[in-house]
């Protein structure tokens, strides 16, 4: 697929229940279901959360939600249908989020991912992303969940606000 045939956008309401049923079969598989249609509801509701979709003309192909705190987001969920991974979706739609991040003046993003996925594993990694805890039975106390961080700037440190040149080049 040419990636001009496809878009992002923000998620609305009415995309909650495919991003519902993305999350139970392409992420919570063998877990149980939490990310049902009432709380990717409420997430795409909530005003620290950024709910992005990509799509073609004619379905969602993909989707991301992170949540933002003061200095540190967090990726709840990212995922593609099998049909369009690998043909660079995530990566556009992590690109849009850490730009997003950086400009809101997050310091660091965390995802927590299972262990033994592999394929996110080595994406996460290659777009900077490094490892930082394994926790055994993270998920529902059943899988070992990999934790990591992706820096963006220092914690602690606020980048110093954007001010426009002035004519006479004084700062």
């Amino acid at each position: 697929m040419d990636p001009r045939d496809r878009n992002l956008r923000l998620a609305k309401q009415s995309d909650a229940s495919t991003l519902a049923a993305m999350s139970r079969d392409l992420i919570e598989v063998g877990l149980g279901w939490q990310y049902r249609t009432r709380r990717i509801s409420q997430l795409i509701a909530d005003p620290d959360a950024i709910n992005l979709v990509a799509c073609d003309s004619q379905r969602t192909l993909g989707f991301a939600i992170m949540t933002l705190g003061d200095e540190r987001a967090h990726l709840v969920l990212l995922a593609v249908r099998p049909s369009h991974q690998r043909q660079g979706v995530a990566s556009e739609l992590m690109t849009w989020l850490l730009e997003s991040a950086t400009v809101a003046g997050i310091a660091t993003i965390h995802v927590e991912l299972r262990i033994d996925n592999k394929a996110a594993y080595a994406f996460y990694n290659a777009i900077g992303f490094a490892e930082t805890l394994r926790t055994p039975g993270y998920y529902r106390g059943r899988e070992a969940a990999v934790s990591m961080i992706r820096m963006l700037r220092m914690p602690g440190m606020m980048p110093q606000p954007w001010r426009p040149p002035t004519l006479d080049r004084r700062s």
